[in-house]
């Protein structure tokens, strides 16, 4: 039992690992600080995706269930509603690197605007 709740809170970690990937540049435009967690984990998540590696934390999730005695994943919550979003069905090469380019534009597009903005309010100041 002790091994599945872990292995459910890997799945959260992961979940919000993820979630910190693609929409992390936001709190930057309010806390700058954030970008020094933020941008290697972008590098990470993108990587991640264009090369097809395994990510640690799925590793970690499946031996934890290993360990609690299970091999595949019963019905429940997590099961349901969690494990799809962080390990789709149909993961395709193609489409990790459509995720990984997608990774990139999104948090391009933040970081160029606060880029910009950074620049004009240092131009108008000086």
């Amino acid at each position: 039992m002790i091994y599945r709740i872990f292995a459910d809170m890997v799945v959260i970690i992961h979940l919000a690992f993820i979630l910190f990937v693609v929409f992390g540049g936001l709190p930057v435009i309010r806390w700058k600080w954030v970008a020094l967690f933020h941008l290697p984990s972008v590098i990470w998540g993108a990587l991640i995706e264009f090369k097809g590696w395994l990510c640690p934390l799925t590793t970690l999730e499946w031996r934890l269930r290993l360990a609690g005695g299970r091999d595949a994943y019963p019905s429940g919550f997590m099961e349901h509603y969690l494990i799809p979003i962080v390990y789709p069905d149909k993961l395709t090469p193609e489409l990790q690197t459509f995720l990984g380019a997608a990774v990139l534009i999104v948090n391009g597009a933040v970081y160029s605007w606060l880029f910009w903005r950074w620049m004009r309010i240092r131009l108008k100041s000086g």
